[in-house]
Formats: C-alpha cells, sequence, structure tokens
C-alpha cells in the first residue's frame, strides 16, 4: 500500500467536532427561517441568476468566507499552509469540482449536510459518489502520479 494509510497530518477531533456542530446549526437555521437549503453551490450560482432578492445568499457567503477569515486572524498557526501544487491542476480541479456540482444537482455542503439530514436518499447516494470519487482521485494523484503537496 505504500503508506497509504499512514500518513495522519492535522488529527483535531474536538475543532473538527465545534466546526460540524456550526455548519450544521447554520444550515438549521437557514431551513427554518427562510426555507431554503445551504448549498453552497446552488447559492452562487443563485447570485448570478436573474432571480430577485438574492441578498441571503450574499450575507450567507460573505459569512462563510467572513467566519474563515476570522479564524485565521484569530489562530493563525492551525491551518498549515499548502505549497507545491501545480496551478494547472488546481484550475482543472476547480473545473470538474463546478462541472460535477452541475451534474450532480448540488455540492457537498447541499447533499452532504442538508440533503442527509433531510434523510434524502437521491442525497446519500451523491454524498457516497463524493467520497468515492475524491478518495480515488487522491490515490490516483498522489501514489500514481506522485503529486504531493
Amino acid at each position: 500500500m505504500n503508506g497509504l494509510f499512514t500518513e495522519v497530518v492535522n488529527f483535531t477531533p474536538l475543532t473538527s467536532v465545534i466546526g460540524g456542530l456550526l455548519v450544521g446549526t447554520a444550515a438549521a437555521l437557514l431551513f427554518a427561517g427562510i426555507g431554503r437549503i445551504a448549498g453552497i453551490s446552488g447559492m452562487l450560482h443563485g447570485l448570478f441568476s436573474a432571480e430577485p432578492r438574492s441578498g441571503w445568499r450574499l450575507s450567507f457567503l460573505i459569512g462563510l468566507i467572513a467566519g474563515a477569515g476570522m479564524y485565521v486572524l484569530i489562530w493563525p498557526t492551525d491551518i498549515p499552509v499548502r505549497q507545491g501544487f501545480p496551478m494547472a491542476l488546481l484550475i482543472v480541479a476547480g473545473l470538474l469540482v463546478g462541472a460535477g456540482t452541475r451534474l450532480g444537482s448540488g455540492c457537498t455542503s447541499g447533499h452532504g449536510v442538508c440533503g442527509i439530514g433531510r434523510l434524502s436518499t437521491r442525497s446519500l447516494v451523491a454524498t457516497a459518489v463524493f467520497m468515492i470519487t475524491g478518495v480515488l482521485a487522491a490515490i490516483f494523484l498522489r501514489h500514481m502520479l506522485g503529486i504531493t503537496p
């Protein structure tokens, strides 16, 4: 297996649980407050559509970015800086993720957090496909092509 499961870089169960609780709470509050799903790709797409009253989308996305920014300002050494990724690979990966969210009718937040929370079979299948594809892509890039950060 060539070290496939031997590398544990940043195991942080407490902060991971807290982060998960915050994400779940935000998704539940959005759904309870205005009846909308906290799917980030759908929100981003909705900002550029002709649909009126997208202020809630912009507010949620700004809060998402601002929250991450505040965390980095308060605890700047908690998140390791990843370097060494080829720019072309990042661009291709971003385009593939964008295409996948359109094909899958949603992203990991919409399906994985909100859909599974609503017991949606479609979201359970979509999330399983996301996870399996991500694991296979990581194995292929890291262990077969030798691309590592």
